[in-house]
């Protein structure tokens, strides 16, 4: 059983999919299944895999995904008692705990735009971990030369390309592209999308001019609820390489559930202060 569980594992990352692994790491007299025994829960409730059923295995379907939810990992114990034996029919009466770790694939990172900011983002975002597609419309940024690891390299119309480019649910996207009417696209093209992070570069003057357009666009409020801008963390950066390593520390927070996306409520409150 556990063969399949490390197929569907490896076909999860693969695939780019978060899932959460669920393993009994102890136990204590007699229990339905063994130390080792293992369950694979995907988000949109699927198993692989089973770790013996009846309530305890329920309520630890849920917390796995919960799991896939916080990416937190949970030890849970529970007692195999005479409520259990009358839900199952099993007469167990022993301990058992079950170890919940989220599953995902490594982070890829889509950096739109290839400039100064976005080298040095992409070059050092590869270095922990993340795989970089850069995408940019000019050939003398966007190439193998100057981003011989990334995972793609795009030489294209921005808003053409990401029109027509699905991007995954997990994917991180940072808009630093060269100005103000290339931003714009970018966003307008990303803004409804389901994504784990997505960043806008500029001073807080220019992110509310780009979103005061894009909501006269007809553009709802609650699409740019996601939005990260000014982007970065506040570390008094000026140069290319410190905006990068302030955009970078804002992706690790986030992946490791430090920052959340920010939500309408918020975003308003802020461009109402900047128009102010």
């Amino acid at each position: 059983m556990n063969k399949e569980v490390f197929a569907a594992v490896a076909e999860a990352l693969d695939k780019g999919e978060p899932a959460a692994l669920v393993t009994i790491v102890s136990t204590t007299g007699s229990t339905p299944q063994r130390v080792g025994a293992k369950m694979l829960v995907f988000p949109d409730g699927r198993l692989v895999g089973t770790i013996g059923g009846g309530c305890y295995e329920n309520d630890a379907f849920w917390k796995a995904r919960e799991a896939i939810t916080t990416r937190k990992p949970q030890l849970v114990h529970y007692e195999l008692d005479d409520d259990f034996a009358q839900e199952t029919g099993l007469i167990c009466g022993g301990q058992m705990s079950v170890y919940i770790e989220p599953i995902e694939p490594s982070p890829e990172l889509y950096v739109i735009g290839a400039g100064h900011v976005g080298y040095h983002l992409a070059t050092m975002a590869q270095d922990v971990g993340f795989q970089v597609h850069v995408v940019d419309d000019r050939e003398k940024f966007a190439s193998r030369e100057r981003f011989p690891n990334a995972a793609e390299v795009v030489t294209e119309d921005i808003p053409t390309w990401l029109e027509r480019t699905p991007l995954p649910a997990h994917a991180y996207v940072v808009i630093v592209t060269r100005g103000h009417n290339n931003d714009l696209d970018a966003l307008r093209a990303l803004a409804a999308r389901d994504l784990r992070y997505l960043g806008l570069i500029g001073s807080r003057a220019k992110v509310a001019r780009i979103t005061d357009q894009l909501l006269s666009e007809g553009l709802p409020a609650d699409a740019l609820k996601q939005v990260h801008a000014p982007i970065g963390l506040d570390i008094g950066a000026v140069t290319p390489q410190e905006i990068a390593v302030s955009i970078l520390a804002e992706l690790i927070a986030v992946k490791h559930g430090k920052i959340k996306s920010r939500d309408a409520a918020e975003l308003s409150m802020k461009w109402s202060k900047i128009k102010a």
